[in-house]
């Protein structure tokens, strides 16, 4: 029987597993705990058959949970910040003066998909500056961005040109910024997946195209992802357990009321999340400082 429920995000992949199964996968490991008041998920797949049935890459996917966040509470976006950035840098291991490229996936012109875009506004780019001013800018990491646009506007594929950039630009490392899909609206712009399985842009929305991993492009590859989007016939499905006739997979989708304003608060959350990730010296304000 075909799943109709979409999502991105493998704790909820996860849940949809053990609501339907009393046993757990033999290569499943899961623990949920707190980070400076922010819940954070971790599932780990570790082999083919868990990765089969949950219908997600061998990989470590930590899920960050925003409701502090949006619940304004005293220094949640520093705190958000740090927690997140912890993540990230663990993920990408970074243990020297490794460069990295920022590759901020997503159409601009329409909201739910602009995150990666707006991110990109918020990376300190020092690559060229290292080059230049090497000793001034001893202290940071050599950090490019690039926007790769989408197929329907550009006509290449965003992973070709991603790959064409590595080339040229030869980072240590990459990290893929995009928009996810979410099973649940109660996530939507209020959590946020890292995952070192790389990413495929527009899976969330079934637009699937060529993977950014480490196996497509030569560098180890970490996304960060938000979901911005519920498929609505994931939403009927979850809601009352069948889908209406005639509403095809992928014809319609569901984001926040106020999705123009929290996509821009989330792309300034994970821009500063990765500033503070790849530079280990930084502050929020002193992000905020270099931005303005």
């Amino acid at each position: 029987m075909e799943n109709p429920f979409r999502t991105d995000l493998a704790a909820e992949a996860r849940d949809l597993w053990r609501r339907g199964n009393a046993a757990d996968l033999p290569g499943l490991f899961t623990r949920r705990e707190d980070r400076d008041g922010f819940m954070t998920d971790l599932v780990e797949i570790r082999d083919e058959e868990t990765a089969d049935k949950l219908c997600k890459p061998i990989g470590r996917y930590v899920t960050v949970e925003l409701d502090g966040l949006f619940r304004r509470e005293a220094d949640a976006f520093e705190r958000a910040c740090a927690v997140l950035a912890g993540e990230l840098r663990a993920q990408l291991g970074l243990s020297g003066g490794e460069s990295v490229l920022v590759v901020c996936l997503g159409n601009r012109d329409i909201t739910p998909d602009a995150v990666g875009p707006l991110t990109a506004e918020k990376i300190l780019v020092t690559r060229h500056l290292k080059e230049s001013m090497p000793d001034a800018f001893a202290a940071f990491r050599p950090v490019s961005v690039f926007c790769p646009g989408v197929l329907g506007t550009t006509g290449v594929e965003s992973a070709r040109l991603t790959a064409a950039v590595a080339e040229t630009v030869r980072p240590d490392r990459i990290v893929a910024v995009d928009a996810l899909a979410a099973r649940e609206t109660s996530r939507l712009c209020r959590a946020v997946q890292i995952s070192n399985a790389g990413v495929v842009p527009g899976s969330g929305v079934g637009n699937a195209r060529w993977a950014l991993t480490a196996g497509t492009l030569g560098v180890p590859v970490t996304a960060l992802g938000a979901p911005t989007v519920v498929d609505a016939r994931t939403l009927c499905a979850d809601l009352g357990g069948t889908v209406p006739g005639g509403l095809a997979e992928g014809a319609l989708f569901v984001t926040p009321r106020e999705i123009d304003r929290e996509v821009r608060d989330l792309a300034r959350l994970l821009g500063f999340a990765v500033d503070l990730a790849l530079h280990d010296a930084l502050t929020t304000a002193d992000v905020e400082a270099y931005l303005s």
